[in-house]
């Protein structure tokens, strides 16, 4: 059974002067509805922020006593057990300033006039946005929170917020979001406030006490509808298919509609019955006009100054706040020395997907709330806990962050962490799960294939990568080294050494491919597509000007470390660690 919820509404205690806006006009009197769900723990430090979208509410989650009103907008999010735990956290989300759930808006009484401050209601912006809610947070008690969450237009505000007030969260989540919007996200609002302003009732936006002006809010809302939902999805729930028409529809001169106009039209209808047009006007004006440059000589510029982890998510079918906008983003707070963990999640749905669809998001969203990393004890085992050493070893000193390069679930990350607590370390996969695991292991997590990931990163981000046993994988290994060495004046690289006598021996007198401990699977199921020796990974380093300083020779059997010991190290070494540079 969901948890009960009730709205409250918080007068501001404003200066005397008022609350001046971002345009300089003032506003006397503010008031915010705010929700609260979870408990506050004694030291206070684990209050969750959550800024909603463009259309949301302070209704994040659980239900009201009034069995009328719907459940929270994320109420498969934030919920016990779920990936905002409110066994856990203390979650707070305020409605928008501009907005018409309950904090100040066009539709408010206007304290100077005693009527709807209607068109007189300024403009406003992000950054008004989160002052006001910077406010009610100080009122309530709280100062700093441990981390702000925002999706779509609510990432917007988390950024903003963290851009402004870098000390004020520990974490910021930015869900299906970017910096700006794109061209053509800007052109549907347009042509959607168009509407409404040349909707017939709309009067100015003095339209209280008489006709609303439903139908262009109406228009407005199927306009931004289509931009929620990919093509994908429009498809496999509506294709081209049609059905009689109703009395609901409204459209009495018509006998059939498509399902898509049906469903557009019931989107419609609820939105008028909940929202109103001048908050939508003055709302989507805001998202419109924000662009987190201004001010700034970059993005990374805007974000040097964030202390703060940062998780970014993009959803691969969205099409409102595309997956390379998400990816900008990552790159940005990377150039800034930023924490910062990336994930393109798969959401065939579309920008709705992280509202509705969020099995794996959930469980990425709570990995990066982790306060106490959960990690599996270090690997034990003789051979690899050798291997573990000798590749920390050859860390140079004074190295503050290390990339692992198809990380797994972060067993060598963890062991870099004890040895040397002083390192930041990040791990990429491709698995998602992977990534999951190394982010509630207390990294940063990169979700990426290797042989396309590393473009999202820019130059010297790290000053160490490391890819251990899985050369042999990539697609294209000597381009793989040059992106490393890109990303970080060093690199640590182990493979397996395809010529060592034991691989020999099985291929000469059995005539068949080799399976070892280092090299494990059948020729039909094997990942490795690129085995090499150590003469091959010498001179592709020499073909490729690549330097390398140290290499040690790991073998375990008898007959190898022989091998080792007379200078025949290409046939007695089951692996290799080399350390390269620029």
């Amino acid at each position: 059974m969901a948890f009960i919820t009730d709205t409250r509404i918080l007068r501001l205690h404003l200066p005397p002067e008022g609350f001046r806006l971002d345009n300089g006009e003032i506003l006397r009197q503010i008031d915010v509805a705010y929700e609260t769900c979870g408990t506050l723990n004694e030291a206070r430090d684990n209050v969750v922020f959550i800024c909603h979208a463009l259309t949301g509410d302070a209704h994040v989650a659980g239900e009201h006593d009034d069995p009328r009103k719907t459940r929270g907008w994320w109420d498969n999010m934030v919920r016990p057990g779920g990936g905002i735990d409110t066994n856990r956290y203390f979650v707070i989300c305020a409605n928008v300033l501009g907005g018409c759930m309950g904090t100040t808006g066009p539709s408010s009484i206007n304290p100077e006039t005693g009527v709807p401050y209607g068109s007189r209601f300024p403009e406003i912006s992000v950054r008004d946005i989160v002052e006001v809610h910077r406010l009610l947070l100080k009122q309530l008690g709280f100062e700093h929170v441990y981390a702000l969450v925002g999706g779509s237009f609510g990432g917007m505000q988390a950024m903003e917020w963290a851009v402004r007030h870098p000390d004020d969260a520990e974490k910021i989540a930015i869900i299906a979001s970017g910096d700006s919007l794109t061209t053509q996200a800007l052109a549907f609002d347009v042509v959607g406030r168009t509407a409404i302003l040349n909707d017939p009732h709309f009067d100015g936006g003095d339209y209280y006490g008489h006709i609303h002006p439903d139908l262009g809010l109406s228009l407005a809302r199927k306009l931004a509808h289509i931009t929620y939902i990919s093509n994908h999805l429009m498809e496999q729930k509506f294709a081209r298919r049609r059905r009689e028409v109703t009395p609901e529809d409204g459209q009495a001169d018509a006998k059939e509609i498509f399902e898509i106009e049906s469903y557009l039209n019931h989107q419609g209808e609820k939105f008028i019955n909940r929202f109103d047009a001048n908050s939508y006007l003055r709302i989507t004006a805001a998202m419109d006009n924000f662009d987190l440059r201004n001010g700034f000589d970059s993005l990374a510029d805007a974000f040097s100054r964030i202390q703060a982890k940062v998780l970014v998510v993009a959803l691969s079918g969205d099409w409102l706040f595309l997956p390379e906008q998400s990816e900008t983003l990552a790159k940005a707070f990377h150039a800034a020395k930023c924490r910062v963990s990336h994930f393109c999640l798969e959401a065939p749905a579309g920008h709705d997907a992280f509202l509705i669809n969020i099995e794996e998001l959930q469980d990425v969203v709570k990995g990066f709330l982790v306060r106490q990393p959960i990690r599996t004890p270090t690997v034990r085992e003789t051979d690899d806990l050798r291997d573990y050493k000798e590749l920390v070893s050859l860390i140079p000193e004074g190295t503050r962050t290390v990339l692992d390069l198809a990380c797994g679930e972060g067993d060598l990350l963890n062991f870099i962490s004890e040895e040397r607590s002083d390192i930041d370390c990040t791990g990429l996969d491709m698995v998602t799960d992977c990534a999951r695991v190394v982010l509630a292991s207390g990294h940063n997590a990169i979700r990426a294939n290797i042989d396309d990931g590393l473009k999202g990163i820019p130059d010297n981000s790290y000053d160490c990568v490391i890819l251990s046993e899985s050369l042999q994988v990539m697609r294209r290994p000597d381009i793989v080294l040059k992106e490393l060495l890109r990303i970080a004046p060093v690199g640590i690289i182990s493979f397996p050494n395809f010529g060592m006598w034991k691989v020999r021996a099985e291929i000469a007198f059995l005539g068949r491919m080799p399976v070892t401990k280092r090299l494990p699977w059948q020729w039909y199921n094997t990942p490795n597509i690129h085995l090499c020796t150590i003469k091959d990974f010498i001179q592709l380093c020499k073909d490729r000007q690549i330097k390398f300083d140290r290499i040690r020779y790991m073998s375990t059997l008898l007959l190898s470390r022989f091998f080792n010991f007379i200078g025949a190290k290409n046939l007695g070494a089951s692996r290799v660690l080399v350390r390269i540079r620029r």
